[in-house]
């Protein structure tokens, strides 16, 4: 097991990317606490599903918008799994698309709390973490979206956060390479979840030709680098942004 014994911490994880994630981690040996906002059911149910499978898997509900949730996850992490974290993934996110113009205050600003906010208070936590740990060098990994480069409309918000996730990546990995401590990003294209349905509804009959791989991905396609990036075999990358997009970001072919 490429994970074994090892701590991680997925934000957003009762659901879609971030369950792909938790699930993977826990196959691969390791602790692994969760983050979830509001689905308990959801949450309760990957839970028994790992254990039933012998995983060691913790879910703690929170908002990660909120600024005080850090310290008290990381909290609840030390009472189950002790002192320390290994991993962290910082998956929570939310999309509030409408045309700029008429873009309200309020939907620019939780798509920044949680989706970059929210990351920036998370990972300083754990990157404080990771320093007193001597004994594994530590991985960061985000989950941000190929819409950072190639933008649609109605999404200014979502791809001026995912934008800042990867200069936020790669500016942080020059600061703690030294330290031993990798931190990544991934940017998912079309991925089949609730969170993107209303997207991939748009697109309909359209993605053999938008795609070249002619299928939406899935969460288990971004899990596998996920597993990837935290295992020993990543250990010289860092700064670094993986596009796992079935080739979508190569652009439509001519006709």
């Amino acid at each position: 097991m490429q994970l074994q014994d090892q701590v991680a911490l997925v934000t957003g994880g009762s659901r879609g990317i971030g369950r792909g994630i938790v699930q993977a981690y826990c196959r691969e040996g390791a602790k692994v606490a969760f983050v979830y906002r509001s689905d308990q059911a959801a949450a309760d149910a990957l839970v028994t599903e790992l254990q039933e499978r012998g995983g060691q898997v913790k879910a703690i509900r929170a908002d990660v918008a909120d600024p005080l949730a850090p310290a008290r996850v990381f909290e609840e992490m030390k009472s189950a799994f002790g002192e320390g974290i290994d991993i962290l993934v910082n998956n929570a996110g939310v999309i509030r698309d409408g045309l700029f113009v008429r873009m309200s205050e309020e939907d620019w600003t939780t798509v920044i709390d949680t989706n970059l906010n929210g990351l920036f208070r998370f990972t300083r936590l754990a990157a404080e973490m990771m320093f007193r740990n001597r004994k594994r060098p530590g991985k960061i990994i985000s989950i941000s979206s190929v819409a950072a480069d190639h933008v649609n409309v109605g999404q200014v918000n979502y791809a001026a956060s995912k934008g800042a996730v990867n200069a936020f990546t790669r500016a942080l990995a020059r600061e703690l390479a030294g330290r031993g401590i990798t931190v990544n990003a991934i940017a998912p294209g079309f991925i089949g979840t609730d969170m993107s349905q209303a997207v991939l509804n748009l697109v309909g009959d359209k993605i053999d030709k938008l795609i070249p791989a002619k299928r939406v991905g899935t969460p288990e396609d971004i899990a596998a680098v996920a597993v990837f990036l935290a295992s020993p075999a990543a250990s010289y990358i860092t700064g670094q942004v993986i596009t796992v997009d079935g080739g979508l970001s190569l652009g439509v072919p001519s006709m």
